[in-house]
């Protein structure tokens, strides 16, 4: 059987497996954002990013090979997630405590895990539209994070290809397929896998919000 060393655990691999995929397997954590298990990953987050064999990579997208030394936990990569994480924050504008997804939202909690104190970087306030022209699902823009994972979802999960990613660098924003730009011109639907996939606040369903009591949510 083949097999990888994890921080010095040694793994056994199945044919095709990623480094993420390998350690999910044998209950071993790496931080992560865009990759969800069934999607096809592409490493936009660079938060699992781990050393194998002495080069930084991104676990998600590197294929697990026999014989690979993998580090996961070590000062240099919780300062290198770190800092992909404050970015992460300035780069849009998160309220933790107001955002509707709070408790259940993976960049915050990634933020805890990875004793996040501080912003760092001054923020960049980016003024992107929101878009509640839709009876039952929100957009707000300044949450995306540019995971992919909605653009994903709606195409090849739900079969509507409603959303895209558009734009460079701050310009960078999502965008919906329809001759209006607008949701409300979309047959999106609040059971959308789509809408269930979004990893932050920047895709709600309307009418849903802090329905769930702090200690039962997702995170906490």
């Amino acid at each position: 059987m083949k097999t990888v060393s994890l921080d010095g655990a040694v793994v056994p691999f199945a044919e095709g497996q990623t480094v993420m995929e390998c350690a999910l397997a044998a209950n071993i954590s790496i931080p992560h954002l865009c990759f969800l298990p069934g999607f096809l990953p592409h490493g936009s987050c660079r938060l699992c990013t781990v050393k194998i064999d002495g080069r930084l990579a991104s676990a998600c997208t590197q294929p697990a090979m026999a014989g690979q030394h993998v580090e996961i936990d070590t000062e240099e990569l919780r300062q290198v997630r770190l800092s992909l994480l404050r970015m992460l924050f300035v780069e849009g504008n998160h309220y933790c405590p107001a955002c509707e997804k709070s408790g259940s939202c993976r960049l915050q909690k990634a933020a805890y895990d990875e004793g996040m104190l501080d912003l760092h970087y001054r923020p960049w306030y980016p003024k992107r539209k929101m878009d509640a022209s839709h009876p039952d699902v929100l957009i707000d823009r300044d949450r995306c994070i540019f995971c992919e994972l909605c653009v994903k979802a709606s195409r090849d999960v739900d079969g509507k290809n409603i959303f895209g990613i558009s734009g460079r660098g701050i310009d960078t924003h999502l965008v919906v397929n329809s001759k209006s730009g607008l949701l409300a011109d979309t047959d999106i639907s609040a059971q959308d896998r789509a809408v269930e996939v979004c990893p932050v606040g920047a895709i709600l369903v309307k009418g849903r919000g802090f329905e769930i009591p702090i200690g039962k949510r997702l995170y906490d």
